[in-house]
């Protein structure tokens, strides 16, 4: 009892920057005076809701990307020897402690008509592409920035396998490609889970990338919350499309309990 007082601080912390803006999110989504589900209602409907669907499809399709390179990079790094996997970790974590919005104009500057990719294509004849301001452009930065989230959970529960599940399989006749399929891949899929978790949601709510690559031409998700708060000053309508973010979130979590019931593929 006496050790729970310690724990005072963060619980503190918790109500006042967690649970409170929760609370004022819900108040302010189902109305302040009375409640209400029209905001609710208008955040599934007409064109909202069509950003909506483009936002998951978008998010989607980096999720799929960054599990396609992350799985094999963190596959890679969990079979080296310890030191040298460290190293390769903090190789990959290494962009993160950059600030993100410089590392989105970074790659504004590799995109642009005269951008090195395109000063090298033209170098090796290639006409000039329009890079910038394209889906591309945002889906690739995206994946960018979400990619070591991807290869962190999945490098964590693949390095927590026991090596004489693989000796055993290999004993018992099995092949490289069935010792995948049957051993590795089922162990690692709590890890894959979180990856997908900690990728596709960011990338739903995402809005600096959009603006700087996409030029405002794809609007996500994120993007339609921002301008309720920021441009027309409508908090309620934005505390809704938030909730509908919230309760989506909560849905993932509740997916990767049922699968991952020991914790195992979580990186924190």
């Amino acid at each position: 009892m006496k050790n729970k007082r310690y724990a005072l601080p963060y619980v503190i912390w918790a109500l006042l920057f967690i649970i409170g803006p929760i609370i004022i999110t819900f108040f302010y989504a189902f109305g302040q005076e009375h409640f209400t589900l029209e905001y609710m209602a208008k955040a599934f409907s007409g064109s909202y809701f069509s950003v909506f669907l483009d936002s998951i499809l978008i998010a989607l399709i980096v999720t799929v990307i960054c599990l396609a390179l992350g799985y094999p990079a963190a596959y890679i790094v969990s079979r080296m020897q310890a030191g040298t996997a460290r190293l390769a970790i903090i190789l990959m974590v290494l962009p993160m402690w950059i600030n993100f919005l410089l590392r989105t104009y970074a790659w504004r500057a590799l995109l642009d008509d005269n951008g090195l990719i395109n000063q090298l294509l033209m170098a090796v004849g290639i006409p000039a592409q329009q890079l910038l301001y394209t889906q591309g452009a945002v889906i690739m930065g995206l994946m960018y920035d979400f990619l070591p989230f991807m290869i962190l959970p999945i490098y964590t529960a693949l390095q927590k396998m026991d090596v004489s599940l693989l000796e055993a399989s290999s004993d018992l006749g099995a092949g490289r490609v069935k010792t995948f399929t049957r051993v590795i891949f089922p162990l690692s899929l709590p890890g894959i889970i979180s990856g997908v978790v900690m990728v596709f949601m960011p990338a739903l709510t995402t809005f600096v990338v959009t603006e700087l690559l996409g030029g405002g031409k794809y609007n996500m998700y994120g993007d339609l919350i921002t301008e309720q708060f920021l441009v027309t000053s409508n908090w309620n309508f934005g505390s809704a499309l938030a909730v509908v973010m919230f309760l989506l979130m909560l849905v993932s979590m509740v997916v990767i309990r049922r699968i991952d019931k020991d914790g195992e593929g979580y990186l924190l």
